[in-house]
């Protein structure tokens, strides 16, 4: 009797060293086959250096001297750095004059595009009206128009009122968008109809279920609409300089332009400018990355 105890006893010893060898070879594999993809890690490298690269370049264009930057030989590091260049901006250009309007312009435009833009994309999900299709209809048109066809009109509607070389006259256009409506109220349309159901068995009158149910759900796409919206009012060209004709009316992009003619660009100037420009919007996705990306992951923005 003993024997066989002892014969079991030595089985079961053996079968939990086997085991304790497959986990450890188990725990082992891991490691070996995320050794082996190195190779990954050196492609997404190498991509990341190629998608950086001309940032990094416009970096040592600004810090360079303008016969280094024409010169048929490309020269990857000045000598010398040209600090000089940051200065000659503020010589050159009304720089903080158009960098306050350029924050006007995209902080106006933001607030307002939330609000309207929320405000017409929850009545076109989730209110009944008469004539609501055709209205949707007409707004979503616009994303098939070219901005440039209805630039005269606007022009013209923008001088009547007086507002050339204004700020008004360059925030006007970009109060409303189409896309911001169309992304709203596709946001709300994704939302659950027991929501709306429940706030008006609690009591609620419409604006009370928008204002406490639904826009709170809301949030990632209205952070998505801002985000486009910075961008694209931050870096608009063409309007504002159709309106605007003193320097000192004109956003940064706008202003940017005007460094280049047709008979000589100081292009170290010009790319230090141009990293001045692009500094607020670069700080403001950095502090607010985890929030952008988030943002235009949930409402499957591409």
């Amino acid at each position: 009797m003993t024997g066989i105890i002892e014969a079991h006893g030595s089985k079961l010893s053996a079968a939990a060293s086997a085991a304790s060898r497959s986990r450890v070879r188990g725990q082992a594999r891991p490691g070996r086959r995320g050794g082996s993809h190195w190779w990954i890690h050196v492609v997404l490298g190498v991509g990341g250096f190629v998608m950086a690269f001309p940032f990094l370049w416009q970096i040592i264009m600004s810090l360079s001297t303008n016969a280094q930057v024409t010169s048929p030989t490309p020269v990857f590091w000045p000598g010398q750095l040209q600090w000089d260049n940051f200065a000659q901006v503020f010589e050159r250009l009304p720089f903080l004059s158009q960098l306050g309007t350029s924050i006007w312009v995209t902080l106006i435009r933001t607030v307002a595009q939330i609000v309207l833009c929320t405000l017409a994309g929850y009545a076109f999900a989730r209110m009944r009206f008469r004539g609501r299709g055709l209205i949707l209809g007409i707004v979503l048109s616009i994303l098939l128009v070219p901005s440039q066809v209805y630039l005269i009109s606007q022009y013209q509607i923008v001088q009547g009122l007086g507002w050339l070389d204004t700020l008004a006259g360059i925030v006007a256009p970009g109060l409303f968008s189409a896309f911001g409506t169309f992304l709203m109220r596709t946001a709300f349309l994704n939302m659950p109809a027991e929501l709306e159901e429940a706030a008006r068995m609690d009591g609620a009158n419409p604006f009370q279920t928008f204002w406490r149910i639904m826009l709170p759900l809301a949030r990632p796409s209205m952070s998505v609409l801002a985000i486009t919206t910075v961008l694209w009012s931050w870096n608009e060209l063409l309007w504002p300089l159709v309106v605007s004709t003193r320097a000192e009316a004109m956003p940064l992009a706008a202003g940017l332009a005007t460094l280049s003619s047709d008979r000589t660009v100081n292009y170290p100037v010009l790319m230090a400018a141009s990293l001045m420009a692009m500094a607020p919007v670069l700080i403001m996705f950095i502090v607010l990355q985890r929030r952008v990306i988030d943002g235009l992951a949930s409402s499957g923005l591409k």
